[in-house]
């Protein structure tokens, strides 16, 4: 049996006529960009997230860069961020001036620590980016406790818990991204910050609309980044299925567990006391070629999705060059995404947990 890595039509089948309506909603109002669909997203989304405010934006990227600007982060400052995620975490950092400053991760869990943070921490740093990777919630409140501000890139934690709470409603800002393979997909780019300070909220509406209130007077050099209104009345109908989904892929994960997954591999670690919606699901193997074979032949689903760290990417030789960041590099060298999807079932995980066995 073949398995796919992830899934995201299945899900979606139960929801066409819903989704279909919704689209037809918005043609009927001709109203395209930051009108009712909008409005009302936004209000879900923080009433969702426990955030007081959300801003909708056109992708996760200009999310963090508009997010840390809003937050205060200008030129000179330093910005704290793991080199072990998608590159646009550290690369919305430049673009205002700022200094990306990379820390390590537990290699385990994927996340950062309040220890990795304190160790790239200066006098110039302004804020931290915590993401919270493959879905994991990154220890937000310890990283706050060193006297610095949180920003979560939540981008694939749409669905997790804490003790804290949820993702978006931690840190002093997050952001999000709606890219169609997330936890939560549009049907194209979106992005979103949530925030609870009223100041953040308001320059982040300011800055997403070219620095300007009215359209009259324009106050900041800021961006033409809006979250568009078909996008946001597809991801309206999407919402209210968002926790069946993360119990969906919890459940996989249990599966997984049942199937004797972590005596083949060092499985997924979940930070304490989190309840991650694994985006992805990363195991860890010292030979991880071996289990790339032993998959491509039996038709399973993998990817390695950051072999190289965003530190010694070409692009950040400026802000990476003589680097060292132990875990971040045994995570890149270890580590594999295997499948994971809402509707993964227990076959399915049966057939991977197989493909394992014949490779360790």
């Amino acid at each position: 049996m073949a398995v796919p890595l992830f899934d995201t039509s299945a899900p979606l089948a139960p929801l066409r006529e819903e989704l279909r309506a919704a689209i037809d909603r918005v043609l009927q109002s001709e109203r395209y960009i930051l009108g009712g669909e909008v409005k009302a997203f936004e209000q879900e989304f923080a009433a969702y997230c426990g955030a007081e405010h959300a801003i909708g934006v056109a992708n996760g990227t200009e999310a963090i860069t508009i997010a840390l600007r809003a937050m205060g982060v200008g030129p000179g400052d330093e910005v704290i961020v793991p080199s072990f995620t998608f590159y646009a975490s550290a690369e919305a950092i430049p673009p205002m001036g700022a200094t990306p400053v990379f820390c390590d991760i537990d290699p385990y869990t994927y996340c950062v620590t309040a220890e990795t943070v304190r160790a790239a921490l200066t006098p110039r740093t302004k804020a931290v980016i915590a993401v919270h990777l493959f879905g994991n919630v990154a220890p937000v409140a310890e990283i706050e406790a060193l006297g610095v501000p949180v920003l979560e890139d939540a981008a694939q934690a749409a669905g997790s818990r804490s003790p804290q709470g949820r993702p978006g409603a931690l840190g002093a800002a997050a952001t999000f991204s709606f890219f169609p393979s997330k936890n939560l997909g549009g049907f194209g780019d979106g992005g979103m910050i949530t925030t609870s300070d009223a100041d953040v909220a308001e320059q982040a509406r300011t800055l997403r609309f070219h620095g300007s209130h009215d359209k009259v007077t324009y106050e900041l050099l800021g961006y033409n980044s809006r979250l568009d209104e078909l996008q946001a009345a597809i991801l309206r109908v999407q919402l209210p299925h968002l926790d069946g989904w993360a119990e969906g892929r919890r459940q996989a994960g249990r599966h997984y567990e049942e199937a004797g997954l972590s005596e083949l591999v060092g499985p997924p670690r979940p930070v304490d006391g989190a309840a991650p919606s694994w985006h992805l699901y990363v195991v860890s193997h010292p030979q991880v070629e071996r289990l790339e074979s032993a998959f491509e032949n039996a038709g399973i689903g993998h990817k390695a999705y950051y072999r190289t760290p965003v530190h010694r990417q070409a692009a950040m030789q400026a802000w990476g060059a003589g680097v060292e960041l132990p875990g971040t590099e045994q995570a890149a060298r270890t580590h594999l995404a295997i499948p994971m999807s809402p509707v993964l079932t227990r076959e399915q995980v049966e057939e991977v947990v197989a493909a394992l066995r014949g490779a360790v």
